[in-house]
């Protein structure tokens, strides 16, 4: 079996729930009047649902190694909470369709600066012909889903 098999399906996976999370917490921030009150509920139902995997699989949460990563190792949160506030906002006005090839148009943007200068210790992976072409592609098929 191909190594990036496992690490592939659960990406799918993750991004079909992914589309399922927005209009669930749209109801959220209708219900609250406030996508940022959705996104607060969003993250304290995930944190506890970490929390329980982390306590079942003696995950180390006070590591000591965790005093050494670098100060903006610890907003991914942050990155997280705005894309939930905003997908909550988004999603009943433009849909799921719109909202995700969008968020994903943007996510192949940063990867691809990301990856072409090997920040954050990433390997570095120029930005080639074809790696651009795939992003076109992308913004084209965003467009396309805006249209329809």
């Amino acid at each position: 079996m191909d190594a990036a098999a496992i690490p592939l399906a659960l990406a799918l996976i993750a991004g079909a729930l992914m589309s399922v999370q927005a209009p669930t917490n749209a109801l959220l921030g209708k219900a609250s009047g406030s996508p940022v009150v959705a996104a607060f509920i969003s993250f304290l139902v995930g944190s506890i649902a970490l929390g329980v995997v982390v306590a079942a699989t003696s995950g180390r949460l006070l590591a000591p190694e965790l005093k050494q990563v670098p100060w903006y190792a610890w907003l991914g949160g942050f990155y997280g909470a705005f894309f939930v506030a905003i997908a909550a906002f988004a999603a009943p006005r433009i849909g799921v369709g719109p909202l995700l090839t969008a968020a994903v148009a943007g996510q192949l943007a940063g990867a691809l600066v990301l990856d072409h200068f090997g920040l954050l210790g990433l390997a570095r992976q120029p930005i080639t012909f074809v790696r651009a072409g795939g992003f076109v592609l992308v913004l084209v098929g965003a467009m396309l889903v805006r249209r329809a």
